[in-house]
């Protein structure tokens, strides 16, 4: 056993990522899961902002969800989920630091702010001539990029009824990673909330 143990909230999109990785890893790990709800005050010694997911080590804690999928690669090197071409490399990781003008669109659609649905169908098209030039996030080949993005895709498909019929690119990348363990794991976890 690995000795890792993640502490997670099965509705977080940050802890999908981390999920993710460790299921395409193969790492054996153990689970704590929260209430986003009714955050233990625990929480707030592992992470001082209180936010999930936080990734234990041997009991070394480590917050903050695209930290955590680098290390799991650096950790365990097998497959390899970012590119060895030092370029595509670095574009991988200016992606997954720029998620931000992805995910604030998509949840001030959540909270139904104004404009927020022309917001997030921009945030769909950018992603979609991205997907144009390649099939991944993170070019040839399924790697930490898509790993990054998938999450709030298939909640906003999924959850929030956003069809994904206008961006052609975004439907087959979603498709294509749907038949992976890792990301249909996922999918079937969405859809579970769905159902309470």
């Amino acid at each position: 056993m690995s000795g890792l143990t993640l502490i997670d909230a099965p509705r977080c999109p940050y802890c999908a990522r981390v999920r993710i990785a460790l299921a395409e890893k193969g790492v054996e790990y153990e689970t704590v899961v929260i209430d986003l709800d009714d955050r233990p005050a625990w929480l707030y010694e592992k992470n001082p902002l209180g936010r999930v997911p936080v990734l234990e080590d041997d009991g070394w804690a480590l917050p903050e969800s695209a930290v955590i999928i680098e290390y799991l690669d650096e950790m365990y090197p097998e497959p390899s989920l970012l590119p060895l071409d030092p370029e595509a490399r670095a574009a991988a990781r200016l992606r997954i630091f720029r998620y931000g003008d992805f995910t604030r669109p998509y949840y001030a659609l959540r909270r139904g702010q104004t404009g927020a649905e022309i917001e997030f169908a921009e945030a769909l098209a950018a992603l979609d001539a991205t997907l144009a030039d390649d099939p991944y996030l993170t070019g040839q080949a399924f790697g930490l990029a898509d790993v990054a993005y998938v999450p709030w895709v298939i909640r906003a498909r999924d959850l929030l009824g956003v069809s994904l019929t206008a961006t052609a690119h975004v439907d087959a990348w979603l498709a294509r990673l749907v038949e992976r363990p890792s990301v249909a794991a996922e999918v079937a976890l969405v859809a579970g909330l769905l159902v309470r």
